[in-house]
């Protein structure tokens, strides 16, 4: 019986790779078969299905923190943490681009780094992409962690890391884990007060753009600013 069980998963996964080839797979397929990959002696197709009906897609999985990930039943370290290299990969991917070309060359291709970025946080991270002439990425700065609610702003940190790298814009990036999708009040005043100190300084403010789980808002769309 143990042979006959191998020898049908063998033969189930090989149909999964050619259906991959094919480019005919399910949500749940491609998931089964990357989780095999990390177990493969152990029937992945229970557990893919309960992780995307509690998770509710297969990017939710990618970009859900790994605690979250390690805490559901069945999913274990080696599992949580190969998931969250598949996370790190695309997002290299995404941020690769970004330094090579002008950074809003391509708006899907921004709004797609931020979203993977951001979009499942539990808490708010307010992240400065620092950019050179070109509007090429500098670096994607992690400024400030907040609550559920919450980040601070640190213009005069701000102001110090733009002259340390040189870089003449920045872009101001964060989001919302309640999912609310507007500007606070906090946030307008913090972006204006930002946007007034460094302009002298010769550094623009192009854009603050907020995250939640399935939009990115600009503020610059919503003529929140005159940037």
């Amino acid at each position: 019986m143990a042979t006959l069980n191998l020898q049908f998963r063998n033969g189930h996964r090989e149909r999964l790779r050619q259906k991959f080839l094919d480019n005919k797979l399910a949500e749940y397929e491609k998931l089964e078969l990357m989780l095999s990959y990390v177990v493969p002696r152990r029937d992945m197709r229970p557990l893919a299905h309960a992780m995307l009906e509690h998770f509710g897609s297969l990017s939710n999985i990618l970009t859900a923190q790994y605690n979250d990930l390690i805490a559901f039943p069945g999913v274990g370290r080696n599992i949580a943490i190969f998931i969250k290299l598949i996370h790190d990969i695309i997002l290299t991917g995404y941020r690769n681009e970004l330094v090579e070309r002008p950074i809003f060359h391509n708006d899907t291709e921004l709004r797609n780094y931020c979203m993977w970025m951001l979009a499942n946080k539990n808490i708010e991270e307010f992240h400065v992409l620092y950019m050179d002439d070109d509007l090429r990425l500098l670096q994607d700065e992690v400024h400030s962690v907040g609550t559920i609610d919450a980040s601070s702003i640190y213009t005069r940190e701000i102001v110090k890391h733009a002259l340390e790298l040189n870089a003449t814009n920045i872009l101001l990036v964060h989001n919302h884990p309640n999912d609310i999708g507007n500007f606070s009040a906090p946030d307008i005043d913090a972006t204006e007060d930002l946007y007034n100190t460094l302009k002298p300084l010769g550094i623009n403010v192009r854009d603050h753009l907020l995250v939640t789980k399935n939009k990115v808002s600009s503020a610059k769309d919503l003529t929140l600013f005159h940037f």
